[in-house]
């Protein structure tokens, strides 16, 4: 009865899906949450509830009094919430209004220059204007830019990508020994076959491989792994270079770095090793694994990427075959000290 008395308030009234704001008067909650129900939003009144947009908080009878006039509130559904500004964000990269958003984006773009402001919209347009679903060449001309015309796919790219990658590594192995081509060859050879068998690790950045063969999700996106002296990223640097031509380019900066480094470690120990002993009883798998698989590379953006001496060691246990490394010394030993008893 004494609702009738109350002031009739007047507010705007939108859907969680729906942008489109809708101006109710009322005298109070249940009047206000009947009428947005049954005549604009259309959600069942039973289980409904209001909601103030910019935070989520819950209107209750004894706060619908204090609202301010025309203030902006959210009509909820039983089992629906919201956010504020994340829910609408939420709502905003959505599939269906993803173009709307690009377009209002470039259009922001045309206003009167501001450094900061330019950039958090570019950034911004480059992650929304993704043509990632795109795959071949017809179907994405720009991302093909400036990429030989004997690559049809996107993934026949990346994949070809990674496997010079790792071909470079494989070029530096010969380069950085001082033993004679005849000491190191069969070494080379072996690494080399191995190479082959596994197409040069390209599996790491194809998107149509396998899960437990590839660096990325089936969509594409590649996510850092952190330096090498961290379990994860801590910037969570993350990029998609089937998404534009752009992102593509921008990949090239990021690294397949070595833990264990490959110039002050691992062939250093190798060399070591074809000093004391021939390839045979060397552990030629174990260098493979340290060159060229993910084993210990790690996948880094360029600012996680730290240049500096590791301090990381090859495992001694490891770099001999078949047999314990200290008995491998003592049979090194050995025959030093035999060669010097017979002069």
């Amino acid at each position: 009865m004494f609702g009738l008395f109350r002031k009739t308030k007047a507010v705007k009234v939108r859907g969680v899906s729906d942008s489109r704001k809708y101006g109710v008067a009322a005298r109070s909650l249940k009047e206000l949450t009947r009428k947005a129900s049954v005549w604009f939003v259309q959600v069942p009144v039973s289980g409904a509830q209001l909601c103030l947009s910019s935070d989520g908080t819950l209107v209750t009878e004894e706060g619908f009094g204090s609202l301010p006039e025309h203030c902006e509130l959210v009509l909820l559904s039983q089992g629906q919430s919201w956010k504020g500004v994340v829910s609408e964000l939420e709502r905003l990269l959505s599939t269906d209004l993803r173009l709307q958003l690009v377009e209002a984006v470039r259009s922001l773009l045309s206003d009167p220059p501001s450094p900061q402001r330019h950039k958090l919209l570019r950034d911004m347009l480059r992650n929304l204007d993704d043509t990632s679903e795109k795959e071949t060449r017809d179907q994405d001309l720009q991302w093909f830019t400036g990429v030989d015309s004997r690559f049809k796919t996107k993934s026949s790219y990346m994949r070809f990508n990674c496997e010079a990658r790792i071909r470079s590594y494989m070029k530096e192995v010969p380069s950085l020994t001082d033993l004679g081509p005849q000491k190191f060859e069969k070494t080379l050879q072996t690494l080399c076959h191995m190479l082959k068998e596994d197409q040069y690790n390209g599996a790491y950045f194809d998107r149509t491989e396998e899960e437990q063969s590839r660096l990325c999700t089936a969509e594409g996106w590649f996510t850092c792994q952190g330096s090498f002296d961290e379990a994860l990223c801590q910037s969570l640097h993350s990029i998609n270079p089937y998404s534009s031509r752009e992102s593509r380019v921008l990949f090239s900066t990021w690294n397949l770095d070595h833990r264990i480094e490959k110039k002050r470690s691992i062939l250093p120990t190798l060399v070591h090793c074809h000093k004391k002993c021939s390839t045979s009883g060397i552990s030629v798998d174990y260098f493979y694994r340290l060159l060229f698989t993910r084993h210990n590379l790690k996948l880094v953006h360029i600012a996680c990427h730290k240049k500096g001496a590791h301090n990381l060691q090859c495992d001694p246990g490891k770099v001999y075959k078949g047999a314990n490394w200290l008995t491998m010394l003592f049979i090194c030993c050995s025959s030093c000290f035999l060669t010097i008893m017979s002069i």
